[in-house]
This record gives structure tokens, sequence and C-alpha cells, in this order.
């Protein structure tokens, strides 16, 4: 197969006050995942800028070619460029972008001065997920061994979307997988072999986290249950803050409580933040 050359799509940045905010969307998606709560916190007043994850937005080979290093490493260039430009920098991810967060807060402590972790996703273990994601700690063998290339794990209905007209919407119009293929036709194995190693890496490192987290997970996400919420709560060592949606499905930064997640994320960073310029008079 002929690899594809689609460019990168464009990172987001949104300017605004001394306090920064790095938003990093969750696997086969693009920064667009992550838009409305960029432009909500950037009302609130921050400077928000989002990453374009390496692999994603082309082709399924451009994908495939990737792995989790150079995903976190997309990570790492767009923080270290952001906190040029601000004061101090927070950092956020969405589903498998949630462990690509907590990772830059785990090795990078002194540029993290704190964490959005939505949906986090370190094993597929919602009420949605059948067998073979079950069985996705196989997957890393199976890749190893070249079995299953270019299978995708499929996925079924509610995609991430408790609100039926965003389901249909974001399932015909926003860039999903590879080739602009929607979240319904699932993720390659491959790909989803490089975000078991990813959840080991990380879960490997919690401890090492120090800044404040902010949780967020719905509680009846259909992809990732809250389990894996409390794992992270259980294991950081930064204070930690719970916000768990009654009404959302996996996609909470899109679905019905966005606004609840913007406003809460927000009041969340600002606190943070008050607290550190007070702490820093203070000294």
């Amino acid at each position: 197969m002929t690899k594809s050359h689609v460019s990168m799509p464009p990172a987001f940045r949104f300017e605004g006050g001394a306090e920064g905010v790095l938003l990093v969307h969750g696997l086969g998606r693009t920064p667009e995942e992550m838009r409305l709560l960029g432009k909500g916190l950037n009302r609130a007043g921050f400077t928000v800028q989002g990453v374009a994850l390496a692999g994603h937005g082309g082709s399924e080979d451009d994908l495939l070619a990737s792995d989790w290093r150079a995903w976190y490493a997309s990570v790492e260039a767009a923080a270290d460029d952001l906190r040029g430009h601000v004061d101090r920098m927070f950092v956020a991810g969405s589903s498998m972008g949630a462990l690509l967060a907590l990772r830059l807060a785990a090795m990078h402590p002194d540029w993290v001065a704190g964490v959005g972790v939505f949906g986090a996703t370190f094993r597929y273990d919602g009420w949605s997920t059948g067998w073979v994601a079950r069985m996705s700690f196989l997957l890393p063998l199976f890749k190893r061994l070249g079995i299953g290339r270019h299978r995708r794990l499929l996925q079924w209905p509610p995609h991430g979307f408790h609100e039926q007209r965003l389901r249909e919407h974001f399932g015909r119009n926003m860039p999903g997988g590879p080739d602009g293929a929607s979240q319904r036709e699932g993720d390659p194995w491959h790909a989803l072999a490089e975000t078991v190693d990813l959840a080991r890496d990380v879960r490997r490192r919690l401890s090492s986290v120090l800044a404040p987290c902010f949780i967020a997970h719905a509680l009846d996400d259909e992809v990732a249950s809250p389990a894996n919420a409390d794992l992270v709560a259980r294991h950081v060592r930064g204070p930690v803050e719970m916000l768990l949606l009654a009404d959302s499905y996996h996609m909470i930064t899109i679905d019905r409580e966005r606004r609840m997640l913007i406003e809460r994320s927000a009041d969340f960073f600002d606190r943070v933040a008050r607290e550190a310029r007070a702490a820093r008079v203070a000294a």
C-alpha cells in the first residue's frame, strides 16, 4: 500500500492570559476533539494550545507507522513551546490523551502546574466493550507477531455520546480515524497495542505525578469504566479533585455536560494558579 502524504492537522492556539493550558486529543482523533473545551478555557482567560499527535489525521499507514513514544514526543514538544509563552502551564487530555498528559506531569514536574484527566483509558472495560476489547492486553503480542495489522476493533453504539444529535453529527463530520474514518469504524489493532504499552508505562509513573489533578469521568462511560479514574486518584501524589458526570458517555469534552466540564476545569486551574501566586508572594 502506498504511504499517504496527507499533512498533519493544524493544532489550534487561542491567545489569552499568563496561564496556559495544553490540550491532548485521544487515539485516532485530531485536535478538533478538544476545540470546544479550548474555546471555553480561553473565554475564561487562559492561553490554550491543542496538540496534533504524530501519525494522526492522515492515513491508516501514517497512524500505524507511529507509536506511543512518538505521540508523547509530540506532547513534550508542544509543552516546551507553550511554556515559553506563559508564566504557568497546565495540561489536560482526553481518553488516551489523558495518559499522555499524566506522563508529561510525571516526567516534567517543573513544567506542569496541574493536570486535567478526562476519561482516562488505562483499560477498555466499559459496558459496551466486547470480549475483544477486554482481551486488549494481548494486542502488543499480536503486533510483535505481525497479526492483525489492518484489523480494527469495531465500536458499537453509542460511540462516546449520550446525546443522539451529537452522536449523529460528530460520527459523520468530525475528523476521526485514519483516512477520515469516523470513530464508528474503530481503531486498528496495532494502534491499540501502542495504547496498551503506554498505559503500562504511565501506570508505573503515577506516583511521580506531584501536580494537582482534576479527574473527570462519565459514570456510564461505555469505553473505560470509572475504575480508570479511581486508579489515577489512588496513585498520583498530588491533590485530587474528582468530577463524575451522570449524563455523558466517553466523549466528555463534547457530550451533554461539556459546559460543566469547562467551568469546573477553568475553576480548578484558576484556583491552582492563584494559590501558586499567593505562595510565591508569601515566600
